[in-house]
């Protein structure tokens, strides 16, 4: 897939299509109004999402796409890859089959540094077991938005990933406390487009206090539809600048 506009990555790469709604920042998606717009009659998502009154949804359908598995082999420059940004690889309905032939290609391409990011790390000990030992190029995160989802935090922890992640997005309420051990990177974000909820900038400064005092990596992708003030804007206004920095930290990695 072409280079991406998210602030953390290079690249995308979807070998899987389609997903269902699991907890409540699935409520307004990028990713399903994203889909909306190429599922017609012929188009690449058709029949995965369905319109409803409050906008695109997905249907539940999924797909897998081995046409775009072998991608990343064909790309020369070394580049940063959000895996299935339209989707979840670790889905209840992706064959356990098809998520270690995925693993296998980040392996094979090594070249590049392979940001797989999930709402269901239930299925992490699957993948140890499938893996037998990660790929140091690959990196392993989940996606909490409030309180309620730390559990992914101790199930993301719990595997084998080399290098763990946390993407913080969209941010619904305060994480007041974080446990990081054994987390290399949090990314931090506000929601984006119709229906956007806001982000209290205390919720964001407590995530990044914790994250100093802790030693891990930082990094804020943005405000989203809300400013630091609170008040709501077009996205291009508000920027991505926390008490006059911008906050582009990365893990460190070999």
């Amino acid at each position: 897939m072409a280079d991406t506009t998210i602030e953390w990555t290079d690249k995308t790469w979807n070998p899987i299509r389609g997903c269902t709604a699991v907890s409540p920042g699935c409520e307004n998606c990028y990713a399903q109004q994203m889909a909306h717009r190429f599922s017609g009659p012929g188009k690449a998502f058709e029949g995965l999402t369905r319109l409803t009154e409050h906008g695109p949804k997905w249907t539940g359908e999924m797909r897998v796409v081995p046409a775009k598995l072998e991608e990343p082999l064909r790309w020369q420059k070394p580049s940063l890859v959000f895996v299935n940004s339209m989707s979840d690889l670790l889905h209840k309905d992706v064959p356990a089959e098809y998520i270690a032939e995925t693993f296998d290609v980040m392996k094979r391409a090594d070249r590049h540094r392979f940001q797989v990011l999930t709402k269901r790390p239930e299925r992490l000990a699957e993948v140890d077991e499938l893996l037998g030992e990660w790929s140091e190029n690959v990196w392993m995160g989940v996606s909490v938005e409030n309180d309620d989802y730390t559990d992914r935090i101790d199930l993301l922890r719990a595997s084998g990933a080399v290098v763990k992640f946390l993407s913080l997005e969209p941010l619904l309420g305060p994480l007041s406390d974080l446990d990081l051990d054994g987390i290399d990177w949090v990314i931090v974000g506000g929601e984006s487009g119709p229906g956007a909820r806001p982000m209290n900038i205390e919720w964001v400064r407590e995530i990044r206090d914790q994250c100093v005092e802790q030693g891990v990596a930082f990094f804020f992708k943005q405000w989203g539809a809300f400013g630091a003030d609170g008040v709501k804007r077009p996205k291009k206004k508000n920027g991505r600048e926390l008490d006059g920095r911008t906050w582009d930290e990365m893990p460190i990695v070999k």
